[in-house]
């Protein structure tokens, strides 16, 4: 028997987050607001769903029927749901989760709270692996994420990675097949977005497949796939493509240099090794990438 879901009122929601002010906010987009919050003496992330958006109670309802019964310890865990009104009488819709303490990967990338090692990368790379072949092979139903990014990857405390924000997740109620197809179209991010999908393909592991491919290629160079640079047809697929494998170092984030190893290492012969296998290590990272997001013919 499953845990007891935990009860939550709007009154509840608005004194653990200090009446949803400023100083809580994690971050917003269209769907909604997350603010941190302290429930039951816990800390948590409530995401305040914005009812203005024309799809915001369709996002909430996927991401309710998505989580109810998925537990992985990649995904982040949703401890409860809200449906009531707030004091005015407006419609109040709200999703309590776990607080992740290190925030989202994409603020990690692009260095606005640090920087990452190639270890931690190569982590981060493997814990989302887990969760997508938890979603699509694992779970009763498989269930497709539909806008794999990295702002919606958040790390614990101790930079272990979980994949959040199910709103445009989508059931695959057929019989599964590596490619199988929901009825249901998507609109995900579209620089992470599967190029199929912009032609109206229906939702499939495919695209989620595509979409971890360009993660993959982002954590190793650090370049966002709306990068300037990117355009007239070329991408950070092509870009990652065409070093291999001999110039992946020229589209490295120059943040994963050589560091430290020559500090740590003193035998000449044990830095070559080491610098052979952080290179080894790129070379698969940016394979594995570029294969992920092949367009499909």
């Amino acid at each position: 028997m499953g845990k007891e879901i935990m009860k939550v009122s709007y009154d509840m929601l608005l004194k653990a987050t200090g009446g949803f002010s400023r100083e809580r906010l994690l971050g917003s987009g269209s769907f909604g607001s997350m603010f941190k919050g302290d429930l039951d003496g816990k800390t948590v992330a409530v995401k305040v769903i914005n009812l203005e958006h024309h799809a915001s109670s369709q996002s909430f309802l996927a991401e309710c029927k998505a989580l109810r019964n998925v537990r992985h310890r990649n995904l982040v865990g949703i401890i409860t749901a809200c449906s009531s009104i707030d004091f005015q009488g407006n419609d109040f819709r709200a999703l309590v989760y776990e607080f992740m303490p290190n925030g989202s990967l994409d603020k990690w990338l692009h260095g606005v709270v640090g920087m990452l090692s190639l270890l931690q990368r190569v982590g981060v790379a493997i814990n989302v692996a887990h969760a997508l072949n938890y979603l699509h092979h694992e779970c009763e139903t498989a269930i497709v994420h539909c806008d794999l990014k990295p702002s919606n990857i958040l790390l614990d405390d101790d930079m272990v990675a979980h994949v959040g924000d199910f709103g445009l997740a989508r059931f695959l109620t057929e019989p599964r097949h590596p490619n199988q197809s929901s009825t249901i179209g998507i609109a995900g991010t579209t620089s992470y977005a599967a190029p199929e999908y912009g032609l109206g393909s229906e939702a499939s592991t495919a695209g989620d497949r595509y979409s971890y491919g360009i993660l993959l290629l982002e954590l190793v160079t650090g370049k966002n796939p709306t990068d300037d640079m990117f355009k007239d047809g070329y991408d950070l697929h092509m870009y990652g493509e065409t070093a291999l494998p001999d110039q992946v170092l020229q589209i490295v984030d120059p943040t994963l240099e050589e560091g430290n190893i020559t500090k740590e290492v003193d035998d000449r012969r044990e830095i070559q090794d080491a610098l052979q296998r952080r290179v080894e290590c790129i070379i698969s990272v940016i394979s594995v990438g570029v294969s992920c997001s092949n367009h499909l013919p």
